[in-house]
Protein backbone atom coordinates (compact mmCIF):
# COMPACT_ATOMS: atom_id res chain seq x y z
CA UNK A 1 0.00 0.00 0.00
CA UNK A 2 1.29 3.36 -1.02
CA UNK A 3 1.86 6.34 1.66
CA UNK A 4 -0.54 8.92 0.43
CA UNK A 5 -3.47 5.77 0.66
CA UNK A 6 -1.83 4.83 4.60
CA UNK A 7 -2.34 8.94 5.11
CA UNK A 8 -5.33 8.91 4.49
CA UNK A 9 -6.28 5.59 6.70
CA UNK A 10 -4.56 7.67 9.09
CA UNK A 11 -6.91 10.69 8.85
CA UNK A 12 -10.23 8.80 8.30
CA UNK A 13 -9.65 6.86 12.13
CA UNK A 14 -8.71 3.29 10.93
CA UNK A 15 -5.66 2.86 12.12
CA UNK A 16 -6.59 4.86 15.03
CA UNK A 17 -5.70 2.40 18.54
CA UNK A 18 -4.61 -0.49 16.60
CA UNK A 19 -7.89 -0.80 14.43
CA UNK A 20 -5.95 -1.71 11.26
CA UNK A 21 -4.03 -4.25 13.44
CA UNK A 22 -6.97 -5.78 14.83
CA UNK A 23 -8.66 -6.32 11.00
CA UNK A 24 -8.01 -9.87 9.57
CA UNK A 25 -6.45 -9.91 6.12
CA UNK A 26 -9.52 -9.35 3.98
CA UNK A 27 -10.99 -6.42 5.75
CA UNK A 28 -7.56 -5.07 5.08
CA UNK A 29 -7.74 -6.26 1.42
CA UNK A 30 -10.90 -4.97 0.90
CA UNK A 31 -10.07 -1.46 2.44
CA UNK A 32 -6.90 -1.76 0.13
CA UNK A 33 -9.22 -2.45 -2.82
CA UNK A 34 -12.26 0.45 -2.24
CA UNK A 35 -9.27 3.15 -2.29
CA UNK A 36 -7.97 1.69 -5.33
CA UNK A 37 -12.06 1.86 -7.27
CA UNK A 38 -12.43 5.16 -5.65
CA UNK A 39 -9.04 6.21 -7.39
CA UNK A 40 -9.88 4.40 -10.33
CA UNK A 41 -13.42 6.35 -10.43
CA UNK A 42 -11.24 9.71 -10.09
CA UNK A 43 -9.43 8.66 -13.04
CA UNK A 44 -11.91 7.98 -15.59
CA UNK A 45 -13.75 11.06 -14.69
CA UNK A 46 -10.61 13.13 -15.23
CA UNK A 47 -10.45 11.34 -18.55
CA UNK A 48 -13.83 11.96 -19.63
CA UNK A 49 -13.45 15.34 -19.10
CA UNK A 50 -10.57 16.00 -20.34
CA UNK A 51 -11.63 13.82 -23.67
CA UNK A 52 -14.80 16.40 -23.67
CA UNK A 53 -12.48 19.32 -23.20
CA UNK A 54 -13.87 20.58 -19.97
CA UNK A 55 -12.12 23.08 -17.72
CA UNK A 56 -10.87 21.61 -14.33
CA UNK A 57 -13.37 23.35 -12.58
CA UNK A 58 -15.76 21.29 -14.56
CA UNK A 59 -13.96 18.33 -14.08
CA UNK A 60 -13.76 18.63 -10.18
CA UNK A 61 -17.53 19.80 -10.44
CA UNK A 62 -18.01 16.15 -11.92
CA UNK A 63 -16.11 14.19 -9.30
CA UNK A 64 -17.70 15.74 -6.47
CA UNK A 65 -20.96 15.41 -7.75
CA UNK A 66 -20.36 11.88 -8.73
CA UNK A 67 -19.34 11.15 -5.32
CA UNK A 68 -21.34 13.11 -3.44
CA UNK A 69 -19.17 15.18 -1.58
CA UNK A 70 -18.70 18.50 -1.16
Amino acid sequence: MNQKIQDLMYHSGLTAQGCWDEMDDYDKQAIEKFAELIVKECVTIMTDASDSKLRLSDAIWNTKIHFGVE
